[in-house]
């Protein structure tokens, strides 16, 4: 198997769709090599039946991609590079860094040990307490069993050592046999998943340590990665790498600093951009060579736009906030770079995760009107809310713009104006009554005259009054009956409950969503949840000793009228005792025959420990 094949091919294609993990850019020889071991372990034979035997067992792509993606990683790793960058590179880099944050991307950082390495020079070089102010260290992998091993910060003797007894003394606290790195330091740590080939670089990173990881991709994948982190790195930023990777082919955005020890500093004339690096990312590049007035005065136009505006690129990562975004959300320049979803502004005022999905599935502006926001003051904001794709040519998704717009003051100008409306509406029924009125006056005076006039007018009047009396009398006779008919059916719902309450066994009645509308005394009992805890909740979602999952197939059978036995099911009671129970259940049929529930009958079997 030296040479990859079809089969190969259609293997890494099925891991990048099922496990989103992409080694189509590592090295064929490499790559099938482990592949290989990890068949062997298996005992396959053809990349063919391996992928079937992966889709049999999900379990497995932990073992291969723990093959495939080989942790080798230690503290201070090639000692006198790490030499050199404490006495020279780190001193260099602080010197153009006299104030402010400083941020740190250890790409491909496996267990942790380097990101900690890094956290220990920076420490010594900044003194601890400069340090916890200043530096953020950004360390990713796309392996989660490693970034869970990182995150514990906990290594065993072997691991650390490669670390001097001074640095373990002071940046470790010895834990039962165990270095745990120290808690104060490690806040400044920040681990993630990213995998270099598919997701959006960190931004604005003043030192990137990416050792030993490029070589395990091909000239392509390297030369698209190195084109993200020459984005990612400041002007004046530092690239370290391992000692293996020497950067062929890449002068055009990478130049020595210390060859020997392969630290590169930024090359900041225009160099080529990864295609997926969205279009405020390339001015942004475009920065650090030129920045003209007229570029000035757009960027702050934008800036302080009085509407707040966050934009997003197409991998969800932030890339610009205007300050009344800022001042709005409580957002800061510390949040680009980081996802949209994890950030609060899109599930708080509104959702708007699902809205942007919907703008980047449509590309078609998405609108969410009159959001209200209860701030902390108790003080309600409504916000209209447009979700914008950015689209460049020729139709290609740039980004999503989100403007968030303050239509408060017209909600309280237009509830005024509502306002204003009902109390003029109110005075025109008033005034129209009052006309009503005068026209009835009118009509009874000119009634009067015609009854003084005809005697026979008024004994017609009179039996028109005894109908209108026969016809309140029905209508009492008729509130009599639909009374009578009322306090029956109390009767009935009572007798109903009191035989429920009577039942020795524990009965629930279900409709046909699940949710239950009937629990009678000896199911309160049984399971230790009063009626008014369980009625309106669906059966499923109820805390009890009963494995209501397993009961719910039998709900189903019931409600589609279909014949199924009885359930023997272990459970246990209120008291936690584990007891054998018998579930039952029939339709409960409305006055058309169709199904509308069902009844669940739980007997406790007498062989039960109750």
């Amino acid at each position: 198997m030296t040479e990859p094949d079809a089969d190969f091919e259609r293997l890494l294609q099925f891991l990048k769709e099922n496990r989103g993990f992409d080694f189509t850019g590592y090295k064929r020889a490499s790559l099938m090599r482990r592949v290989g071991r990890q068949m062997q372990t298996v005992g396959l034979e053809t990349y063919e039946e391996y992928q079937d035997f992966l889709e049999l067992h999900p379990e497995q792509f932990t073992a291969l991609f723990n093959t495939i993606l080989i942790n080798v990683t230690g503290f201070f790793r090639d000692a006198d590079a790490w030499e050199a960058l404490a006495e020279h590179a780190v001193p260099a880099l602080l010197g153009q860094r006299p104030t402010g944050p400083i941020r740190v991307w250890s790409a491909g950082c496996a267990s942790g040990e380097e990101a900690y390495s890094l956290a220990i020079v920076l420490a010594e070089s900044l003194g601890v307490e400069e340090f916890r102010e200043r530096v953020k260290i950004y360390a990713t992998d796309v392996d989660e069993d490693a970034l869970a091993e990182a995150r514990s910060g906990t290594y065993d003797e072997k691991q650390v050592s490669g670390v001097s007894a001074s640095r373990r003394e002071t940046y470790f606290e010895h834990d039962d046999g165990a270095y745990v790195f120290r808690k104060d330091l490690r806040r400044s740590v920040i681990f993630g998943r990213n995998d270099l080939v598919q997701e959006a670089p960190i931004s604005r990173i003043d030192l990137l340590a990416c050792r030993n990881t490029l070589m395990y991709f091909n000239a392509e994948q390297q030369g698209r990665i190195l084109r993200r982190l020459h984005f990612a790195l400041d002007p004046d930023g530092l690239l370290f790498l391992g000692k293996a990777e020497l950067l062929l082919g890449q002068g055009g955005l990478f130049e020595p600093f210390d060859l020997k020890r392969r630290f590169f500093s930024k090359v900041s004339h225009s160099a080529p951009l990864d295609r997926r690096s969205p279009p405020d990312q390339q001015l942004a590049l475009g920065r650090t060579v030129s920045r003209d007035g007229a570029q000035r005065l757009r960027e702050q136009a934008l800036l302080s736009s009085p509407i707040a505006q966050v934009v997003v690129d197409e991998d969800g990562m932030v890339t610009l906030v205007n300050h009344r975004a800022e001042s709005m959300f409580g957002l800061s320049t510390s949040d680009l770079g980081r996802q949209f979803h994890d950030l609060e502004v899109s599930y708080r005022p509104v959702e708007l995760r699902s809205r942007v999905a919907q703008a980047r599935g449509e590309m078609q502006p998405v609108w969410v009107r009159g959001a209200e926001w209860v701030q902390s003051g108790g003080d309600a904001v409504y916000l209209d809310v447009q979700i914008v794709p950015l689209v460049g040519s020729p139709g290609q998704l740039l980004g999503i713009s989100l403007f968030f717009n303050d239509v408060t003051r017209f909600r309280r100008l237009n509830g005024e104006l509502e306002f204003a409306n009902r109390q003029m509406e109110t005075a025109y029924e008033e005034l129209q009554s009052t006309n009503e009125e005068l026209e009835t006056t009118q009509e009874e005076l000119h009634s009067t005259v015609e009854e003084l006039e005809t005697t026979n007018e008024e004994l017609q009047s009179t039996n028109e009054e005894l109908e209108t009396m026969n016809e309140e009398l029905q209508s009492m006779n008729d509130e009599l009956q639909s009374s009578n008919a009322e306090v029956r059916v109390h009767d009935l719902d009572a007798f109903m409950h009191s035989v429920l309450e009577s039942l020795a066994a524990a009965v629930a009645v279900v409709d046909r969503d699940g949710r239950v509308q009937l629990w009678n005394r000896q199911a309160t009992e049984l399971w230790g949840v009063r009626a008014d805890e369980a009625v309106g909740r669906g059966l499923v979602d109820l805390d009890i000793g009963l494995p209501v999952t397993e009961v719910d197939p039998l709900v189903r059978r019931v409600l589609a009228q279909e014949d199924g036995d009885a359930l023997e099911l272990d459970a246990v009671n209120r008291r936690g005792r584990h007891i054998r129970v018998r579930v039952g259940g029939s339709p409960v049929r409305g006055a058309d025959g169709q199904v509308g529930g069902a009844i669940l009958v739980v007997d406790q079997l007498p062989d039960g420990s109750g």
